[in-house]
């Protein structure tokens, strides 16, 4: 079964040791912290600075959050790394069979329920924010 990405809790990880950390957040840093490849920490550190939420020193390296800890939601977070293919969180199988009852109409029965889940997650995730999080750390 095919997950959700994990760029998202990595993005998460990143800000919440850059918010509560008193030394230079440098990528080889949150790497150890992270415990991934620092390539892909930079390919996030990317996605994320492009969405405003963090801005990256060049040469001695180091990251800063742009926005309050109590401006950035998990919501903008998720928004930052692209999760989501085409907005959708959940996708259907190609080509179910057309002379099936059940294949002919799955995506139309089932595409409703699929966006509410979606709806509903996204809500949730607008309500907490990077303070609210980054407290349970310290």
């Amino acid at each position: 079964m095919k997950q959700i990405s994990s760029r998202f809790s990595i993005a998460v990880h990143i800000l919440s040791l850059i918010a509560i950390s008193s030394k230079d957040c440098t990528g080889d840093y949150i790497a150890g912290s992270v415990n991934t490849n620092p390539v892909i920490i930079r390919r996030i550190m990317g996605m994320l600075k492009k969405a405003g939420l963090v801005d990256i020193r060049p040469g001695v390296g180091g990251a800063s959050l742009l926005k309050d800890r109590d401006q950035i939601t998990l919501l903008d977070v998720y928004r930052a790394v692209e999760v989501i293919e085409d907005g959708r969180l959940f996708n259907f199988h190609d080509e179910p069979n057309p002379l099936c009852p059940v294949g002919r109409n799955i995506e139309a029965a089932l595409r409703a329920e699929m966006e509410a889940a979606q709806s509903a997650m996204e809500q949730r995730l607008a309500q907490v924010n990077l303070s609210q999080l980054a407290a349970q750390f310290v």
